[in-house]
């Protein structure tokens, strides 16, 4: 989930007929066959979704708003030799994003626990295909390797959805297949519990907190594969989770919750 500041702080195994006729499919793709970036495990990163962008953090990997950013600031971080990641969030609906509008409020759930957000009903993939879709087409005509794909673990939240862990492997599996046909490389947004199931379907991982919670050795499966698991911490000092942090493999390190230039790395 898109991490902003607390309000104190700063005030989804099968498709139907019809969600694959409504499949519009990702037109060609630029990229070469078989050369989808492919992150390994121990790559620094950088994660700024707030804030004007610091270009310069000296890290292989830099993970940004999709939405926020044109095609000349990726072009730039290229240019500087790092790889980038798409943030979007395909799992809940925001308010302010510019494609707000295309979605019906039949599909909208319940607030996500973020200011203008509300939880998406993964079930009706007819709708959401050419939605998503069309926020993947606009990360590959921005020029990005690949994309992290937010909030796509709602079926163990209240969503207003009678939701189930079927739906959303159905719909994270959609994700990462859109991500694919258009040439870039999809990260596992948490969902730990069913990383079993989709490891093949993902090429990293994104985490928040699981050394908080006792929970980083359900990402090694991602690490033995071959595959880097971008990790954060919020509430821990580094030297309570970086050393565990390196000895399984993540890249891991300490950001605030507004996720800005600020980091501090394993």
């Amino acid at each position: 989930m898109r991490r902003v500041l607390p309000l104190l702080a700063v005030l989804l195994l099968l498709a139907t007929a019809c969600t694959t006729s409504q499949d519009p499919g990702p037109g060609p793709d630029p990229r070469p066959s078989g050369e989808r970036w492919r992150p390994k495990p121990g790559l620094a990163w950088q994660w700024q979704l707030s804030g004007r962008l610091d270009p310069a953090v000296d890290v292989p990997v830099y993970d940004i708003d999709g939405f926020d950013h044109p095609a000349a600031t990726v072009a730039d971080l290229h240019r500087r030799g790092r790889k980038v990641i798409c943030y979007l969030s395909t799992g809940a609906w925001e308010d302010f994003r510019p494609d707000a509008g295309a979605f019906p409020k039949s599909v909208l759930g319940e607030g996500n626990g973020w200011e203008g957000e509300r939880w998406l009903d993964i079930r009706r993939i007819d709708v959401l295909t050419p939605l998503m879709a069309k926020r993947l087409d606009m990360c590959r005509a921005k020029g990005f390797d690949a994309v992290e794909p937010d909030n796509m673990d709602g079926y163990r939240n209240r969503t207003g959805f009678p939701l189930t862990a079927a739906d959303q492997l159905r719909y994270n599996r959609l994700i990462a297949r859109l991500a694919h046909e258009r040439g870039l490389a999809v990260g596992l947004k948490n969902d730990l519990d069913q990383i079993p199931q989709l490891l093949a379907d993902f090429d990293f991982a994104v985490n928040e907190q699981c050394a908080e919670y006792d929970e980083c050795g359900r990402l090694v499966p991602f690490v033995k594969a071959g595959k880097a698991v971008f990790h954060v911490e919020y509430e821990l000092e580094t030297e309570e989770f970086c050393p565990k942090a390196r000895e399984l493999g993540l890249s891991s390190m300490r950001k605030k919750y507004e996720l800005g230039v600020w980091r501090r790395a394993c």
